[in-house]
């Protein structure tokens, strides 16, 4: 496919191969916030890579995320080792470097997620939240905020106004954020979209007035359902902070009222 035609997400986690198990990408502009790259972009850089590494297994079902730096923009140089090849899904290990310096290694099982049976059996319910329309455009945030967190630049993100008390000074303290993503070019959704998606909003931890960078040491995600096209809802919550960690338990629904994807991640507490 010519470049040209790619979507901005799909040229920015592209990657090269360089041997059999051995990949480079190139980490642009765009996709950090605070200096950092995103957790959830780092997330489908993997992704996409074990799609490279495994074109019978496309979607990823289960990853595990260990960020062991913050990445930046640059090369990076990315090694894979298959541990078990399946009928239907096959686990790699992966490792990502910039510099020679580790930033993530992770384990993921991949697989069809069109193959799969389509029963659904389920307690879990959408938020509970406006239409897109009527929550907030995060574009709208100050330009303070924007330019410490380019990253925004890359989806079109509504807030449900009942969790947006951090913006104006009064968090709710109930450790919830909810709204809608999809890319800012109009691109729909597909499985690796949802990696990106899974670490797109602000932190958790807005909600409860606590506004320092927290960096995420794990990031477990679970692709369920390849997604329909549109807006993706998104709910991120917390329930315990202690020792200087808290965990973030984030859950994407697609157009269609499916649960497509959920994560939990354990970051470390913001500094005052």
């Amino acid at each position: 496919m010519n470049p040209s035609s790619q979507s901005e997400f799909a040229r920015a986690t592209a990657v090269e191969r360089r041997s059999a198990n051995t990949y480079s990408a190139e980490i642009g502009t765009g996709w950090s916030v605070a200096g950092a790259v995103n957790g959830g972009y780092l997330l489908a850089l993997a992704g996409r890579t074990l799609r490279e590494a495994s074109p019978n297994t496309p979607d990823p079902l289960v990853v595990s995320m260990y960020y062991l730096g913050p990445g930046g923009e640059g090369p990076a140089d990315i090694s894979t080792r298959t541990i078990r090849e399946g009928r239907s899904s096959a686990t790699f290990a992966l490792d990502l470097a910039q510099a020679g310096a580790p930033k993530i290694t992770a384990l993921a099982t991949m697989g069809n997620l069109g193959g799969l049976p389509d029963d659904v059996a389920t307690t879990a319910t959408p938020p509970d939240m406006p239409s897109p329309d009527s929550c907030i455009d995060v574009a709208e945030a100050s330009e303070e905020f924007l330019a410490v967190a380019p990253l925004l630049g890359r989806y079109e993100m509504r807030l449900d106004p009942a969790t947006t008390g951090f913006a104006v000074g009064k968090p709710s303290g109930r450790g919830l954020l909810q709204g809608w993503v999809r890319f800012a070019d109009g691109t729909e959704p597909d499985s690796l979209a949802l990696l990106a998606f899974l670490d797109a909003f602000p932190p958790v931890m807005f909600d409860l007035g606590r506004f320092n960078w927290a960096p995420t040491m794990e990031l477990t995600a679970h692709v369920r359902a390849v997604p329909a096209p549109g807006w993706i809802g998104v709910k991120v919550s917390t329930r315990n902070i202690a020792g200087g960690m808290f965990e973030e338990d984030c859950e994407l629904w697609d157009s269609a009222g499916r649960l497509v994807a959920q994560s939990r991640q354990l970051a470390r507490q913001p500094r005052d």
